[in-house]
């Protein structure tokens, strides 16, 4: 027995000296680095998590990085007249820092999905059916982001290359030019579409992530920004003929603005950001990209920056008189108001009687005596859509990341209405073009229009598109921004009259009064009216670079709104003249 205990407490020993020598490598799983992690699908498709939840931070989805947009377009205005006011009068300075905030979370989405990229090799055709799904998903992630810097910031740094992080050359790096950047967007884009399956493929794994049918869109949006119709066209056809999965209207157009199972993820939507509902998500606001809270919320803001200050709302930005008007200039074929007119402005309409919710905002009840106003100080039409102001729901807005209501980036119904453009700008005037845009009208119960309306007359025709079947289906939505730079509305007189026009409102404390017509010919006669365009300076169409990156980037220069340049000769054809309908 001693024998046996000493030899025991030899080997012990011998054990012991040995394991001084031969170390226990031991990884802590909650300290990866980029050397150890991703060397399996299984771990990046954590890294595919992660980039889906960048592009629900305050610069990219979740509030900053969608309303700059929305108040760059004719049909929203700043009736907050503090908050978002320099870039709704598109003269933001170079040291606004609220700028900076897109171009850093996208960058943070962008260095995700490089880091995944890197991982996944050149050779698509090795690929297996997870691995391709995963380069998908981050191509497009990737095309996103850079769909937007280019968008807001025109000449970003283009990083595709997670290995140049590793020097200060590749990190610091120098703008692109604007078609090198859409060349980017276009290249990620296509790539994405054949590697991702359609959302029928996909089935229940689809729902929420991108598929081949939303790299599809985007890449029809990303060619019709350089004019690039026929190429467009043809990618939108595909889509429509059901080449990338099948998609239609829903019956009920504000299926495509309510919280929950039922209604998100629907099929008319090709592309949306996911959000949790509201009371099932977290508690703690985090604005910053860190989201170090195990209780961070995942909702969004819009809905803050567009309730009514009655409602617990931010107050800060509202619908154009212009847009109201609009609406209200047209009856259905059963001689009602236009359904999307009760779920885009929270207005009282005597038709609203026993339609959906009837005449609320939220649960307050409103009445041609006691109308909803956006800003108690200036007033303002209340925007409803991605807000629960028509959903019956809850009583008030819930202040911060809260919001549950997904945000739908593109629906199938901008599919069709670009086709019909395509089709206008390829072939002018013809049957096909109008019966894309009579789908899109008979969901609302209009009229159809008839081709002998615009005697082959493209220039009439694109207006009809442009100015009355666009804003009435996508009014304060993300994207008009955009599309008022592809047109080149700011590079044409009479285009910039007439969204100087369309951006005229009213900052009154009257509640009676936010409803009334207005007309750019009175600012400055009456000093209640103001013009969101008047303040435009060439160039700062887009939204300069921050100041504070250009200091910390050296080998970085400022874009046409930094140095208040003409982006005249970026157009890529002829601006369409005004024409009245």
């Amino acid at each position: 027995m001693k024998l046996y205990r000493i030899s025991f407490a030899l080997l012990l020993g011998l054990g012991t000296l040995t394991s001084c020598e031969d170390k226990l490598d031991v990884q802590n799983p909650n300290q990866q680095t980029t050397a150890t992690f991703g060397y399996t699908a299984e771990e990046l498709e954590e890294n595919v998590i992660a980039a889906y939840n960048h592009i629900r931070m305050e610069g990219t989805y979740a509030r900053v990085g969608y309303t700059l947009d929305v108040c760059r377009g004719d049909e929203v205005w700043n009736s907050s007249q503090v908050w978002y006011m320099p870039f709704d009068d598109l003269n933001a300075p170079f040291t606004d820092e609220i700028g900076q905030w897109s171009w850093r979370d996208w960058y943070y989405t962008i260095n995700v999905c490089n880091y995944t990229l890197s991982r996944c090799g050149d050779d698509n055709s090795a690929l297996n059916d997870q691995m391709k799904r995963i380069k998908g998903q981050m191509l497009f992630l990737r095309g996103l982001a850079y769909y937007n810097l280019t968008g807001y910031y025109q000449n970003p740094i283009l990083i595709t290359d997670y290995n140049t992080y590793s020097t200060l050359d590749g990190l610091y790096g120098t703008n692109s030019t604007y078609d090198e950047a859409w060349d980017q967007v276009e290249a990620d884009l296509s790539e994405a579409m054949t590697l991702l399956p359609t959302r029928d493929a996909g089935g229940e794994w689809a729902k929420g992530r991108a598929t081949s049918g939303a790299a599809a869109g985007y890449y029809a949006r990303a060619l019709m920004m350089r004019h690039k119709y026929s190429e467009a066209l043809t990618v939108l056809k595909d889509i429509i003929n059901g080449r990338y999965g099948t998609y239609k209207l829903m019956a009920n157009y504000g299926d495509n603005f309510r919280e929950g199972p039922a209604y998100e993820n629907n099929d008319e939507s090709l592309f949306e950001i996911q959000y949790l509902d509201y009371g099932s998500q977290g508690t703690d606001d985090e604005w910053t990209p860190v989201n170090t809270s195990p209780n961070a919320t995942q909702g969004h803001a819009i809905e803050s920056n567009y309730g009514p200050g009655d409602c617990g709302g931010w107050a800060d930005l509202s619908a154009s008189p212009w847009l109201y008007n609009l609406f209200k200039a047209e009856r259905t074929t059963s001689g009602s108001l236009d359904p999307r007119l009760y779920w885009t402005i929270g207005t009282y309409e005597p038709e609203w009687e026993g339609f959906e919710y009837g005449n609320v905002s939220y649960t307050l009840p409103i009445s041609p005596d006691e109308p909803v106003v956006t800003n108690n100080n200036y007033g303002g039409l209340p925007i409803a859509k991605h807000t629960n102001l028509r959903t019956g729901l809850y009583d008030k807005v819930v202040t911060g990341l809260h919001c549950g209501i997904n945000l739908r980036m593109m629906r199938y119904s901008d599919v069709l209405l670009r086709a019909a453009e395509c089709e206008n700008e390829v072939n002018g005037p013809t049957q096909q073009a109008i019966d894309w845009i009579n789908q899109v009208r008979n969901r609302a119960g209009l009229a159809n229009l008839s081709l002998s309306d615009f005697s082959g007359n493209a220039d009439k025709l694109f207006e009809q598109i442009a100015n009355v079947e666009r804003p009435k289906e996508f009014g304060c939505e993300f994207g008009r921004g955009f599309d008022l730079v592809r047109w080149g509305f700011f590079y044409s007189n009479d285009r910039l009259q007439q969204i100087k026009e369309h951006g005229t409102f009213r900052r009154t404390n009257d509640r009676t009064r936010v409803k009334e017509s207005v007309s750019y010919s009175e600012v400055g006669n009456d000093p209640e009216l103001k013009s969101s365009y008047d303040s435009w300076i060439q160039g700062h169409e887009f939204f300069p670079i921050y100041q504070g990156t250009l200091n910390d980037n050296p080998n970085l220069n400022g874009n046409s709104a930094n140095n208040s340049s003409s982006n005249a000769d970026q157009l890529y054809g002829p601006v369409h003249p005004v024409v009245n309908l």
